[in-house]
């Protein structure tokens, strides 16, 4: 049975290490215990906050209702072809952990989204990606549990209705669902996506038939730790604006003023700005005011005063407004808010 823990920190449960409190807390490990919890949390009328890793939250006050931690766990191949593996991970898998487990059993496909914060679970509502990959690349489907009818249900790649950074999960959706397991569809023979700038950069000097899925995996490992802080050590969600995609009318009307502005083609009409040039540019990079600019990666937002949320969402209201006056682009939140 269940403890459900009242008045309860939240401090070890966000990688910003905002220290709010929820009503109540409880860890949930299978179907079951679930269940339980969303019963009484309708029976006390609370409502709901879905804890995985914490990694794409910002917990701004406290939680008037109960925390749910989701701590599924387990892996398995559930069946394969001639070219594709498909391994199931439940909800509660570290994000990192996982794709070093598919590389160990040299299933490929994952190695471009390697050390990204997080759990399995949240990764299909945020379409995670990196590096030229991105999960619907990978995905084969999913199982979520419908809160308000308690019914397993299966979601495709078409059903869940990916784009960047987004699903149906954040959309039509959006609080109705708790994703339970994620079953990924990687290949026996190495595919690998190098084409990213950054990626291909690393690569230069080394000979084709040497790059292979671990090799991708360490560089994109120890590019992320050269511009990215450890959130236990330096509080953060990693990259806090999605990168904006705006038509080339606009970028040309950028450009004009800003001819090295990085951009990057989506389609014929419309490419995507690096938001962390773009804060960069506007001198944002290293500011602090309680929450903090990384000297690194101006994308990134630190809390290393361990504040409340509000202090970081005062800091990229501050970017956002700036951004908005400088390059005429808006801005958009990759983590959500709560409450």
């Amino acid at each position: 049975m269940s403890l459900y823990l009242p008045h309860f920190n939240l401090q070890n449960y966000n990688t910003l290490a905002s220290p709010v409190c929820a009503d109540f807390f409880v860890s949930v490990k299978d179907e079951a215990e679930l269940m339980a919890a969303l019963k009484f949390a309708k029976e006390n009328n609370l409502p709901l906050l879905v804890l995985g890793g914490g990694s794409n939250i910002v917990l701004h006050d406290d939680f008037p209702g109960l925390a749910i931690h989701i701590q599924f766990m387990g892996k398995e191949l559930v069946r394969e072809d001639a070219e594709h593996v498909y391994i199931k991970a439940a909800a509660g898998e570290n994000w990192s952990d996982f794709v070093d487990y598919c590389l160990d059993e040299q299933s490929w496909g994952l190695e471009n989204l390697s050390l990204i914060p997080g759990n399995v679970g949240a990764a299909p509502i945020q379409n995670i990606g990196a590096y030229g990959v991105e999960l619907k690349d990978v995905f084969s489907e999913l199982t979520a549990l419908e809160i308000k009818s308690g019914l397993s249900i299966t979601f495709t790649a078409e059903t869940c209705q990916f784009g960047y950074r987004d699903s149906v999960f954040k959309n039509a959706l959006k609080d109705q669902f708790i994703i339970t397991s994620v079953t990924f569809k990687l290949t026996k023979t190495p595919a690998l996506k190098i084409h990213y700038p950054a990626l291909r950069d690393a690569l230069t000097n080394v000979s084709a038939d040497k790059i292979t899925p671990e090799l991708v995996s360490q560089i994109v490992c120890d590019i992320r730790r050269s511009k990215l802080p450890d959130p236990k050590t330096i509080p953060n969600v990693g990259s806090f604006f999605k990168n904006p995609i705006v038509n080339t009318t606009t970028l040309a009307a950028i450009q004009q003023a800003f001819p090295n502005v990085v951009a990057y083609p989506v389609d014929e009409n419309s490419v995507k700005l690096a938001a962390g040039w773009l804060i960069d540019r506007a001198g944002w990079k290293g500011f602090s005011q309680g929450a903090a600019v990384h000297e690194q990666q101006a994308l990134v937002l630190t809390n290393p005063n361990r504040l409340r949320g509000s202090a970081v969402l005062e800091v990229a209201e501050l970017i956002k407004a700036s951004v908005l006056t400088k390059f005429g682009v808006e801005l958009e939140q990759e983590p959500r808010n709560y409450p």
